[in-house]
């Protein structure tokens, strides 16, 4: 194992490398996104408009040798424009009409979902078998999935004209929500500098999907002892208002914890960092580093913290203090 873990962190360093020649800055946005990949999730992806979450995705499919495609959502998009449909053709030779499944954009590997929340409800529920089941099911036939398959969906946190928030089913199917800040000034000047020239980086694949699937395969492989089991159901558990071990906060301001799905996605996204340093253990490290993008998007606060003012990024930072016990 020690030998798949070395070289497995250099095929990722390599990424990375490759990777920084056409994308400056956001390495922590980068390293989430590979941790979601790692670990065979999907990521939500936020920031404002003009900070490079498309450039990314294109270059990361690039350089990972996956077939990918891109669904901008707008508000008439329909589910069999996504999964796509039965479609009648006729033999020119014998006249003979059939049907005949015509595959939708989601039959890819790396399939990036532009501005989620732009569009019904109806339609964003078409992605959630695709997403915890890596099939789709049209005229009454499932069909599978290429593998791997992972959705970047992005979505824009200011404007709230014409977008429908995602429903709680669909935000918990995402393994980590990826925000992406804007750069500091000296990453912003390479950034400018780089992207307004004449050179233009020619990326080459260096993995492929049968690396990728080692690698998730590996991923699982990674230890998890107990008391890093312990402290991620703890973690999750005092989210959750009506539990016995809830923090006073969550008490107080919460309406909806994380559920067990969230356990396990600590747990999932903390093997697949540690993969990315080499590491055939999970360490409480991991479980802290990677909380926010985890559980971010699974709590649900009530009408006393609007009123307030709270936001879930404080109280999970009142629950990065408390877990430092573990520590």
């Amino acid at each position: 194992m020690t030998e798949r873990l070395q070289q497995s962190r250099e095929f990722l360093e390599t990424l990375r490398t490759e990777l920084a020649r056409a994308f400056v800055g956001q390495q922590s946005a980068v390293e989430q996104i590979l941790i979601a990949l790692l670990a065979g999730g999907h990521a939500l992806l936020t920031g404002v408009p003009g900070l490079g979450k498309t450039t990314l995705v294109k270059c990361l499919s690039r350089l990972l040798g996956l077939s990918s495609r891109r669904i901008q959502f707008t508000p008439d998009l329909m589910p069999a424009d996504i999964l796509g449909g039965e479609i009648l053709e006729e033999e020119p030779e014998t006249g003979r009409r059939h049907f005949r499944f015509q595959e939708g954009p989601v039959f890819t590997q790396f399939l990036l979902a532009d501005e989620i929340n732009r569009t019904p409800p109806k339609t964003q529920a078409a992605l959630l078998e695709a997403m915890g089941e890596r099939q789709v099911t049209s005229g009454g036939k499932s069909r599978v999935l290429p593998s791997p398959f992972f959705v970047l969906a992005t979505q824009n946190p200011l404007e709230l004209e014409g977008t429908y928030p995602l429903p709680e089913a669909q935000l918990d199917r995402f393994l980590l929500e990826v925000v992406m800040e804007y750069l500091p000034p000296e990453e912003e000047v390479r950034m400018v500098e780089q992207t307004t020239g004449s050179r233009e980086a020619d990326l080459s694949p260096v993995l492929g999907a049968e690396s990728l699937l080692s690698m998730q395969s590996l991923c699982r492989e990674i230890i998890a002892p107990r008391s890093v089991l312990e402290e991620a159901v703890w973690l999750c558990g005092a989210t959750r208002p009506q539990s016995p071990q809830a923090l006073e906060s969550f008490r107080e301001y919460g309406k909806w914890g994380a559920g067990s799905r969230g356990v396990q996605a600590l747990v999932m996204a903390g093997k697949a960092r540690a993969l990315l340093r080499g590491r055939g253990n999970v360490a409480h490290e991991d479980l802290a580093a990677l909380l926010r993008p985890v559980l971010r998007h699974r709590l649900i606060l009530n009408f006393h913290a609007t009123a307030a003012g709270v936001t879930v990024d404080s109280l999970l930072a009142e629950l990065e203090k408390a877990a430092e016990r573990f520590r």
